[in-house]
């Protein structure tokens, strides 16, 4: 069994504010992580690639795997913003030549000996085997490259599908009084799921998945491809919209389409969500609303970098980092990308691109002090039982520091 290592490289910036407090392959679409859909195909034997200043944050939370440690002859790398389909997946196990592996011109694996990815790894914070592309065989794969933060939601519904073959749910059974269903062949249960009486669970056009001690409260109704996460749960009257996947031990109510949060994370009340990735320790306030499509219908453009991006997408809605928040009757407009601890409020839309550390809305957008961020962040982490250790504040710090560039970008 080769050893691999699940890396980082430079474009994983196209995922900020989504990728400050998580390496990218932490990153959710469909049900599992992205590291998850890699390291089920290979077990446990995997060295986790990082930025430094995640390093010894990962080290403490994941014991199991080696991080940024690279000593044997040969190792596979492989890109933690890639989803690989299972042929790929066999064709990487059995290489045995060193190989660079390209899919829609870019890189996404590299087989390599020790003198040649030595050469990478010494050099970067993210890895870059374009420099060793006249050394090293090519081959080309049929992976779908993730550039973009909108792809992980744009490819949500079709990763649902394709994760639920890798878990082992049980199949629906009506034992819950008044609980109305579709295609209830495609519904699945974790262990403990409690749904409430006059629920509809329609699964026509995809799978239902509720996993562990979930609850689903009364009139809601959910579409498949849809999957709820542990210990989360669904308030009165919600509606959960196709191919949106909702984290661990959250709480959402309201309408909610396309869309992933990532976990620990609350919109409890009305309010539209579509078409958007919320991090983790985020809170919507009542009557959130985010816009998903232009009047004129056209395609969205995102400014990233400094740079505007045309998404080429007609539906693009939310990016929001971790820590943020907003109150009650917050509007956001198409294409927003929210920075990780902002404090948004007040009447009309804010900005489109609003910076991380921020305190205000529309007519006032000041910087939201560090301490003061740190301080609501242990609160709020304290309610959910997950400590605020050293570690984690120092990844914190650094975050804020590295938001200093991200600031100043989108003043240009």
């Amino acid at each position: 069994m080769k050893t691999i290592v699940i890396y980082e490289d430079s474009l994983i910036t196209n995922f900020l504010p989504l990728v400050y407090f998580r390496p990218i392959y932490d990153l959710i679409t469909g049900i599992d992580s992205l590291r998850t859909k890699i390291s089920r195909q290979f077990g446990e034997k995997i060295i986790l690639h990082s930025r430094k200043y995640l390093e010894i944050y990962l080290k403490s939370v994941n014991t199991k795997n080696l991080v940024n440690q690279f000593e044997d002859e040969n190792l596979l790398f492989i890109n933690g913003r890639v989803i690989f389909s299972e042929n790929d997946f066999q064709i990487l196990k059995n290489v045995k030549n060193e190989t660079l592996f390209l899919s829609e011109n870019q890189i996404v694996a590299a087989f390599l000996s020790k003198k040649n990815y030595q050469k990478v790894v010494e050099n970067s914070d993210l890895l870059d085997f374009s420099i060793l592309i006249s050394e090293v065989e090519t081959a080309n794969l049929n992976s779908k490259v993730l550039n973009y933060a909108w792809d992980l939601f744009s490819n949500n519904g079709e990763q649902i599908n394709i994760d639920l073959k890798y878990h082992n749910y049980s199949k629906f059974a009506n034992n819950y009084d008044g609980v109305f269903t579709r295609n209830s062949d495609q519904i699945f249960l974790g262990k403990n799921v409690d749904i409430h009486p006059n629920c509809f669970l329609d699964a026509t056009h995809g799978p239902i998945i509720l996993d562990d001690n979930s609850t689903i409260m009364s009139q809601t109704t959910i579409q498949g491809p849809t999957y709820i996460g542990k210990n989360s749960i669904i308030k009165i009257g919600s509606k959960i919209y196709h191919e949106t996947t909702i984290g661990n031990t959250c709480k959402v109510g309201g309408e909610v389409e396309n869309s992933i949060i990532h976990g620990f994370s609350n919109k409890q009340h009305d309010g539209f969500l579509g078409h958007s990735y919320i991090s983790e320790w985020c809170n919507l306030g009542a009557g959130t609303n985010n816009s998903d499509l232009k009047n004129n219908y056209d395609k969205i453009s995102v400014k990233m970098n400094g740079k505007n991006v045309d998404t080429n997408l007609q539906f693009v809605g939310l990016i929001m980092g971790d820590h943020s928040k907003t109150a009650i009757g917050t509007q956001f407009n198409t294409g927003t990308i929210c920075g990780v601890s902002a404090n948004v409020f007040g009447a009309g839309f804010p900005s489109r691109n609003i910076p991380s550390f921020s305190w205000g809305g529309a007519d006032l957008i000041k910087s939201y002090q560090l301490e003061k961020a740190k301080e609501v962040a242990k609160i709020v982490m304290n309610r959910r039982k997950v400590e605020f250790s050293e570690v984690y504040e120092q990844i914190f710090d650094e975050v804020y520091r590295l938001s200093e560039i991200e600031r100043l970008a989108i003043r240009k």
